[in-house]
């Protein structure tokens, strides 16, 4: 019994070949990258293997997904959001961010099923708004104390441009600012999730 429940929690192997067809192990059938989409959406855990290398390539899969989503219309993920992101590549704070927006993202998920009541409760009684709002600021407490993580970084960052001359600006460095913005585009991508949720 106890293996069979080690079986059941096991990804389920996806293999991409040179053609980009995927193929799903389990279910011994071709998918389509919308096939994974929904699997996604169903809590079902997969891996996506290169059937050649056998390289490990879900990142890049869930990548590709998420791209086909937005060129579909279905935006979440702000262009400012996006710069954000790409600055970061390569600086001194790049190891903390996947942590960083995994856990957010976590948060937000546990957060899902009370913030759709309060979505449809909004529409049947405008009272109900202010639990709404009650907890879009419980998870922006939440995102505030996340930041203040990295407020050890951001000073090391300081002192060093204060060595090199340059000055910050109102008592703030550069990855404050940028640090800033990225909780904001996360608090904006927080909210348009919550209107698809509200769409659907």
């Amino acid at each position: 019994m106890a293996e069979n429940q080690d079986k059941a929690a096991e990804p389920i192997i996806i293999k991409k070949y040179a053609n980009r067809r995927l193929y799903n192990t389990a279910k011994s059938s071709y998918v389509t990258l919308d096939h994974l989409a929904q699997m996604v959406r169903d809590g079902e855990d997969f891996v996506v293997n290169d059937a050649k290398s056998g390289q490990d390539i879900t990142r890049s899969v869930l990548a590709q997904i998420i791209f086909d989503e937005e060129a579909k219309g279905h935006t979440m993920l702000p262009a400012n959001f996006l710069r954000q992101l790409i600055r970061l590549y390569g600086d001194t704070l790049q190891g903390f961010v996947p942590g960083y927006l995994e856990a957010s993202m976590d948060t937000f998920a546990r957060n899902q099923d009370q913030m759709r009541n309060h979505v449809q409760k909004a529409f049947e009684a405008n009272p109900a708004l202010a639990n709404f709002e009650a907890l879009a600021r419980s998870n922006m407490e939440w995102f505030e104390n996340a930041m203040r993580m990295f407020a050890p970084f951001a000073n090391n960052i300081g002192a060093q441009q204060g060595e090199s001359g340059e000055t910050p600006k109102d008592g703030e460095t550069k990855k404050d600012v940028e640090l800033d913005e990225l909780k904001q585009q996360l608090a904006e991508m927080q909210s348009q999730l919550a209107k698809i949720v509200k769409d659907k």
